[in-house]
């Protein structure tokens, strides 16, 4: 019987591949033909389909976005196409400065744009990436990183990353309290103000033209006095700090706040096991002491570095003049408000050399600085306790070394005087016949007797020596 195909391992496969089929030449067997050309035509059939579909489904899906980026439009130019969700977007929390907040969800050009802020800035806002604390001054915006608080002060409005940090959600809470309470005492200050001056209006309303004259006269003595003098408050009362410091001021007190709860923390822990140490040395104890050490030198590490950065701050006037966002913003707005063309270039001078009266923020910043010295004092302080903690234990250690050492110096002098009793024995051991070995019992008695006595004598008589060149103890 003939097959179409064969092959000297599998044997006939007429079926699946026939003898006289070619993939390039398509020669088919001649009762076959027909039936291979259908499957052909079949499967590009099916690969047109395919290929449609495809292309119907992305021109679906191409118009259903037009439709939702054209608003309406009608007839109006395609919109762009919408940045795909989650590329180069970041959760931010935006606290205004009425107290609200609200979660955005922008880019980093985006940020970059609303707070004038370069790219490298926002590098140390990143929490994948570990810089240390640090409090940046530039001309539209505060950076502010400190411990678990990242975030971007503006003149206008608070942002940090979004985050579920039990800290970070405090922080949250005390800045928005903060920033209402202290914005309900400037309304009440300005209706305080406003009622002062139309008591004012009614009393020189009611007063004679010869009072009044007078009155005007102090008032505007009163005003010009005021003008010479720094901006103050109008009415009687502690005055209101600017936005970007009440920002500052929570973030300051939430970093002092965390720390100084780690610092007792690891107070109430680092004494006890310092004084079990000293009364007993095992390891578990050693192992407590080592990891209280280790955390001791990391805190004191972070209390330090943000000690530095506000004495940084604090001796450099220029860096606390870029801080002050809110009197940069109004002079930029009355440099706007009043420039001409004659007078541009003299107040673009003015502006670039603005030197704000620092004393507010100075006086802020050593209240905090105050406060983080104190911690830093109370970690030196603990640091100075695990040392004399380190010294006693070496001071305990060498006095049982030297006890081990005595006791070894005992031991072999003990040692070298059985070793002399032992050469007695040996020489009484010798086979030599000696008259002694014919005395009564009594000499055999005496004999020994008297080698153990003078060992006993040597051993004596070589601690005693040691004892009074002060290389034993007593």
């Amino acid at each position: 019987m003939l097959y179409w195909g064969t092959t000297p391992n599998s044997g006939p496969c007429f079926k699946k591949f026939p003898k006289f089929y070619h993939p390039r030449q398509r020669l088919y067997p001649p009762n076959l033909a027909g039936q291979y050309i259908n499957k052909e035509t079949q499967r590009k059939t099916k690969r047109v389909n395919n290929s449609q579909s495809v292309a119907s489904s992305n021109s679906k899906a191409a118009m259903m976005d037009r439709e939702d980026g054209g608003g309406g439009g009608g007839g109006g130019p395609t919109a762009t196409p919408r940045p795909r969700k989650g590329i180069g977007l970041r959760t931010w929390l935006v606290v205004s400065e009425s107290g609200q907040s609200r979660v955005e969800e922008v880019g980093k050009h985006v940020i970059m744009r609303r707070t004038g802020l370069p790219a490298r800035d926002l590098r140390v806002l990143d929490p994948l990436l570990s810089y240390p604390s640090s409090i940046l001054g530039r001309e539209r915006a505060i950076v502010i990183n400190l411990e678990h608080i990242k975030a971007i002060v503006t003149a206008k409005e608070v942002l940090m990353l979004y985050s579920t940090n039990p800290l970070v959600v405090q922080f949250v809470q005390d800045l928005q309290h903060r920033i209402s309470s202290l914005q309900a005492l400037s309304t009440q200050q300005a209706g305080e103000r406003d009622e002062m001056e139309r008591e004012d209006k009614a009393e020189a309303n009611l007063s004679g033209p010869s009072q009044h004259t007078p009155r005007r006269r102090a008032s505007i003595s009163s005003n010009e006095r005021k003008d010479d003098a720094p901006e103050t408050s109008v009415v009687a009362g502690p005055k209101v700090l600017a936005f970007e410091f009440r920002a500052l001021e929570s973030c300051l007190e939430s970093a002092c706040r965390c720390l100084d709860s780690e610092t007792r923390t690891l107070e109430e822990e680092a004494y006890p096991a310092l004084d079990e140490l000293t009364t007993k040395i095992s390891t578990l104890n050693l192992e407590r002491v080592r990891q209280i050490k280790s955390r001791l030198v990391a805190i004191n590490g972070r209390v330090q570095k943000v000690r530095d950065e506000i004495e940084h701050l604090l001796d450099d006037d220029n860096d606390m003049a870029e801080m002050y966002l809110t009197e940069k913003l109004n002079a930029s707005k009355e440099e706007v408000s009043d420039e001409d063309d004659d007078r541009s270039e003299n107040n673009s001078q003015n502006f670039t050399s603005f030197k704000p009266n620092v004393e507010e923020l100075e006086m802020l910043l050593e209240a905090y600085f105050a406060q983080i010295d104190g911690i830093l004092q109370k970690l030196s302080d603990m640091s100075e306790y695990v040392d004399d903690t380190e010294d006693c234990i070496n001071i305990m250690l060498d006095d049982t070394q030297n006890q081990l050492l005595q006791m070894g110096v005992l031991l072999s002098t003990a040692n070298m005087i059985l070793n002399a009793g032992i050469v007695v024995v040996g020489l009484f051991g010798m086979n030599i016949h000696i008259t002694l070995f014919d005395a009564p019992t009594i000499k055999f008695w005496q004999t020994t007797c008297g080698t153990i006595g003078g060992c006993l004598a040597l051993y004596l008589i070589a601690v005693g020596w040691g004892k009074k060149k002060i290389m034993l103890s007593t």
